[in-house]
Parts: C-alpha cells; sequence; structure tokens
C-alpha cells in the first residue's frame, strides 16, 4: 500500500524499480513527471507520468494518490498502485490535500474539493472572484492562498482555507 509519494528528479537508470503511467493521445507532451512512492515496509520505487510536474498529493481517508502533471490529472490507487482514472489536458495549476484526507484542487479562477473520485468535484464559495491563485503552505489546520483579484490585478490577496469546512476567508491583515 503506498503511504508517501512525492515529486523527484529523473532517477538513475535502474535506481528504483520503474513504472510507467501514460495515456496514448496525440496530444501528450515530451515531459515527464517522476513520483517516487513508497509503501508501509519503506519499499521504493518510482512512477514515471506524462506532462510536467505541477503536484502530487496523497489521501489515506480515500486510498488514493493524485498527480497533476500538464497532461494529466492521474487518479492512482494506493492498495493496488494502478492508475484508475484520469483527466486529460486540465487546467489545474494546484493541488493539496487537507489533514482530514480532502483533495483541494485550483485552476486559475476557481478552488474545488474532490472526494473520493476525480468526477466527484465540487465548487468551493470564495468572498472575492479569483485570478492566479496558488496554494502557498498549511499551517495548523489553514491552508495559505495567494492570488489576485479578478480584473483588478494589481490588488494581490492572501486567502485561507479551512481545512475542516473547507470555507475560504480573507486572511486576517495586520
Amino acid at each position: 500500500m503506498i503511504t508517501k509519494a512525492e515529486i523527484i528528479n529523473q532517477p538513475y537508470s535502474g535506481q528504483y524499480k520503474e513504472i510507467i503511467y501514460d495515456v496514448s493521445n496525440s496530444l501528450n507532451s515530451q515531459s515527464w513527471t517522476w513520483i517516487k512512492f513508497e509503501d508501509g515496509d519503506f519499499n521504493e520505487w518510482c512512477g514515471e507520468l506524462r506532462g510536467f510536474p505541477r503536484a502530487v498529493a496523497l489521501s489515506k481517508k480515500f486510498n488514493i494518490v493524485l498527480v497533476l502533471t500538464s497532461d494529466y490529472l492521474f487518479q492512482i490507487d494506493c492498495e493496488s498502485g494502478e492508475l484508475t482514472n484520469y483527466e486529460s489536458q486540465p487546467q489545474y495549476q494546484s493541488l493539496t490535500v487537507t489533514p482530514s484526507g480532502v483533495f483541494v484542487i485550483a485552476d486559475y479562477y476557481h478552488i474545488e474539493k474532490i472526494e473520493s473520485i476525480l468526477k466527484d468535484k465540487k465548487l468551493l464559495e470564495s468572498p472575492i472572484q479569483m485570478d492566479t491563485i496558488k496554494f502557498s503552505r498549511w499551517s495548523n489546520n489553514r491552508l495559505s492562498i495567494t492570488c489576485d483579484e479578478f480584473l483588478n490585478w494589481d490588488n494581490h490577496l492572501e486567502l485561507e482555507l479551512d481545512g475542516d469546512t473547507l470555507e475560504i476567508t480573507m486572511k486576517d491583515l495586520i
């Protein structure tokens, strides 16, 4: 069972057992992402996935790993290590997982939550219209988010996402 997943640089040949997760598509780029997986016995192997790397997140709650690349959003089952679903040409730019195991993903303008399958998405309400959304870091149970106000690109804002309620609020300015 996969217990850890992280983006790495291309490994040396033979450094890890490698599994190629590829989708046949004429629109595929020539870029690749390498993910180092680890199981409960500390065995490591490498997954090679099509597209330039953007993010990886593992949910113990749903037993899945999501890998976001420039070409695809991949869903990998933690138990089998198999590719179970994917989306082609995603517009998403950021991906994370809450401490409770819910995936949170953002394109340039919206933030959504993903539960147990890729098609199970729900738009999260925001106090403003956003542009150029970037997830920064988790602190306790709060995700820092930076963005610009839509159609007011000089207004750079910091928001927070509560990991329990999934409510987005303006960050307190001191």
